[in-house]
């Protein structure tokens, strides 16, 4: 039963990204990058906010590190998304998501001192090597002749946020409890998105709108991470990471029924190579410079 929540959580995620694409022409990406915390933040205050002001000498401790947890977390890496959805397709932005495991796998071997494998080289390499061939059509001269699309470009940088994030939560060990911490975040981002909204052009809430923003706040800010903090307590961090794979399979079945956008065989191609890189990451455990006692086997993948 308890597989069900990480499966959740990816539904979730993957419908998020058709969602950042179906804004387009209907809401403008900083205001969508800010309602949808506001709400959230609405509908956590009325349970959360007595628990969390009687941690407030926690918080207090680690308001720097919440605060940078918030921007690269909610701030970045959501609101990224909204401004590539314009220059790119929801297929293309949910194989780019596969490149995080892979991502955060590297950043736990350099800043949390986790062994380097064999299967962290291959499978970046491989990875990395998906991601372009979907980014460039399967034509990789044109990367060179033309650069990487806007959008794609905008989605590595988010992808790399939360990667970072990912780490950072995991070295950091902000004694909060989960919601709580998630809570305190969405303060952050509502913080920090702000100026942008305020600056930018809107479009106001309206009955078009209105569906995408709750379905960004209710599924993708709270019930996603609320269902994936809840597989991570019952199995695990590295058996509920697994299940992030799924997301860009998701995010193109989703897409070609709801954005009737077609799979091109550089899709199938690239999004299998960077399937590939992200399972020989995870399953290819063997370290280099294998020392005598048992090699250990690194937990790398972080929500």
């Amino acid at each position: 039963m308890y597989y069900a929540f990480p499966l959740l959580a990816v539904i979730f995620w993957a419908g998020n990204t058709v969602v950042n694409k179906l804004t387009v022409g209907v809401i403008f990406p900083a205001e969508i990058g800010f309602y949808r915390w506001v709400f959230a933040a609405v509908l956590l205050t009325p349970v959360l906010l007595r628990p969390t002001l009687r941690s407030w000498p926690v918080i207090k401790a680690h308001m720097g590190k919440i605060f940078v947890l918030g921007v690269l977390g909610m701030a970045i890496y959501q609101s990224l998304a909204y401004f590539a959805a314009p220059k790119t397709t929801a297929t293309n932005m949910g194989i780019v998501l596969a490149l995080m495991p892979v991502m955060s796998l590297i950043l736990a071997i350099l800043a949390l001192g986790h062994r380097l494998t064999a299967g962290a080289v291959v499978g970046s390499i491989f990875s990395f090597l998906g991601v372009l061939i979907v980014i460039t059509s399967g034509d990789l001269t044109a990367l060179a002749q033309q650069g990487i699309n806007g959008g794609d470009a905008m989605m590595l940088v988010a992808v790399a946020a939360y990667a970072i994030y990912s780490t950072l939560l995991k070295k950091w060990q902000i004694p909060l409890p989960a919601m709580q911490l998630l809570y305190a975040q969405v303060l952050v981002a509502v913080v920090v998105v702000f100026p942008l909204f305020a600056v930018s052009p809107q479009a106001g809430l309206n009955s078009d709108n209105l569906p995408l923003v709750l379905f960004a706040c209710v599924f993708a800010s709270i019930g996603a991470p609320l269902a994936w903090m809840t597989g991570i307590k019952h199995l695990g961090p590295s058996r509920t990471t697994v299940f992030f794979n799924l997301v860009p399979i998701l995010t193109a079945l989703i897409a070609s029924v709801m954005l009737s956008e077609t799979l091109g065989q550089h899709h199938f191609i690239g999004g299998g190579v960077t399937l590939f890189g992200v399972l020989v990451s995870e399953w290819w455990t063997r370290p280099f410079r294998a020392k005598a006692e048992a090699p250990l086997v690194p937990d790398a993948h972080l929500t």
